[in-house]
């Protein structure tokens, strides 16, 4: 079917390509970390298929857009703006999630403000399925991997296997198992939520359907994954860990789930429905954009340029990077430096300007860790909230975390929000030495405590935006669980909150001091 391009659209559709070539430039350093995520990261190669078939979805409607008149709709300047904002303070405080969900909600706002809403509204189903371009979704891990877990041991003791469980690992007669992130379904989801989402639209018209089996693409592959490491640990077992072992078992579990995937979509082509009638669009005629399309056009390059050129005049000049830092003065309250409470424990936070790693006891006690990871002008390869920054990664060989939980420390008129967690010896087969330590967690953001990995990037970006910078600095203390425990850590939070107060808060003077003088 061949469509002449009216008019209207030859006016319109030159606004639209200099603004979304202005976001590509003005951003682009946000959609190529984008691309650097989907290629590394298996778990959202499937962006890379994404942007053609949005296009190829607008391309559909090219009819349907043909007796339309695309008129701009200055009122979406409002969120070109918040979208933006968003962006600077994502980048303030180095957070891909957030600058790159500005960058894409940036360029499909773009369609609105210089095409008008009932555009849009033909769109709206290619311009949302953009979203999938963002590598999103990772912070639910650790709960699928609970879950996953979970399931796995109650159906293996239902199926008459003995199992003993501490955390994401267990022991069953013929050896043992552990959930790591491979195991926590998080592929499978995306995957089958992007292409049961576009199978919906393109074969369902009544939105109940479309709803009903974009949910069910949700919850099938949580399933899915629940009964794929069932059937791989009984698989181990039954062969005596002959077979779905090591790379083994990724490969039948892609193989069960595209099993899966394929009876949902043979039994989702039962209920296909056919394709609406072409309906004429309420505007009809065709009415000159004039002088309005230039001039929202022109505020819409102003609002985007803006953020980049805020961020660069928000950036500290001071880029030198702290070698040390100076051992803080804990001897007031009778506590003495003492040898390290667990050589083999550090907290693994990556990258940060300075670090220190002391041990306190008083006399005849038993001694507690300090370790403080400090950093200062945070980017992407260094800053403080960080999905691989955590006490034990789930690759560590020494050490897992058996349970974690808060606590609300009151001292004086100020309230400590602290993270605890358990750890133990991560071999669940070693019968002696067997080591319990507990681990309090906080963070410290330009005089602000607290547990959150959100408050602490909100507390970092106000910093940045009234010219404070964005110290931080991640505070954790640990100890022999047997020996000090819960009362041994309390007692050294409560006596010495106040110096380690003063000490990090000396160092973020301290570098604003050097800063000023140049």
């Amino acid at each position: 079917m061949t469509v002449h391009l009216p008019s209207a659209w030859r006016r319109a559709l030159p606004g639209l390509v200099i603004v979304l070539v202005a976001v590509l430039l003005m951003f682009g350093r946000t959609g190529l970390a984008m691309v650097e995520i989907w290629d590394r990261s298996g778990t959202f190669a499937h962006a890379f298929v994404v942007p053609p078939i949005a296009l190829w979805l607008i391309w559909r409607q090219r009819a349907q857009l043909a007796l339309m008149s695309p008129r701009p709709s200055p009122i979406f300047l409002l969120p070109v703006a918040l979208a933006a904002f968003a962006w600077l303070l994502g980048e303030l405080v180095a957070v891909n999630s957030v600058t790159q969900l500005a960058f894409i909600s940036l360029l499909v706002l773009c369609v609105p403000l210089l095409l008008g809403w009932p555009v849009t509204r033909v769109l709206a189903f290619p311009l949302a399925f953009l979203f999938f371009c963002v590598p999103i979704g990772e912070f639910m891990m650790p709960q699928m991997m609970e879950w996953t877990a979970d399931f796995t041991v109650l159906a293996v003791r239902l199926s008459g296997v003995p199992v003993y469980r501490e955390g994401l690992q267990f022991i069953i007669p013929s050896g043992s198992w552990s959930v790591v992130e491979a195991c926590s379904g998080i592929r499978y989801l995306i995957a089958s939520v992007m292409v049961g989402t576009l199978f919906a639209y393109l074969n369902y018209r009544s939105l109940k359907r479309r709803l009903i089996f974009t949910g069910v693409a949700f919850a099938l592959p949580l399933v899915a994954n629940w009964l794929r490491a069932y059937m791989i640990v009984m698989l181990g077992h039954l062969s005596g860990n002959k077979i779905a072992t090591g790379v083994d078992h990724l490969i039948y579990g892609w193989v069960f789930f595209g099993i899966v995937m394929f009876l949902l979509f043979m039994i989702g082509m039962r209920w296909v429905e056919p394709d609406a009638p072409l309906r004429s669009p309420e505007v009809l005629h065709e009415e000159p954009a004039g002088r309005g399309a230039i001039a929202v056009a022109l505020v819409a390059l102003l609002l985007l340029a803006a953020p980049g050129l805020l961020e660069r005049q928000l950036r500290v000049t001071d880029q030198a990077a702290l070698l040390s830092l100076p051992v803080p003065d804990l001897t007031v309250q009778g506590w003495q430096p003492a040898a390290s409470s667990d050589a083999d424990f550090k907290p693994h936070f990556e990258r940060p300007r300075a670090e220190a790693r002391l041990a306190y006891a008083q006399p005849g006690g038993p001694a507690v860790g300090v370790y403080v990871a400090y950093y200062r002008q945070q980017d992407y390869e260094s800053k403080l909230i960080s999905s691989s920054n955590v006490l034990v990664p789930a690759t560590d060989k020494k050490w897992r975390v058996t349970n974690a939980g808060t606590r609300d420390l009151a001292i004086g008129s100020q309230t400590l929000p602290w993270r605890t967690a358990q750890l133990s010896s991560a071999d669940l087969t070693q019968t002696q030495g067997d080591r319990q330590w507990l681990a309090w967690q906080i963070y410290w953001v330009g005089g602000r405590w607290t547990r959150s990995d959100t408050l602490a990037k909100l507390y970092a970006a106000r910093s940045r935006l009234v010219g404070e910078g964005d110290d931080s600095a991640v505070l954790v203390l640990y100890t022999d669980a047997a020996q000090g425990g819960e009362p041994l850590l309390r007692r050294f939070a409560e006596e010495n909150f106040v110096p380690i107060t003063a000490w990090l808060s000396g160092v973020h003077q301290a570098r604003a001091g050097v800063a000023q003088g140049k």
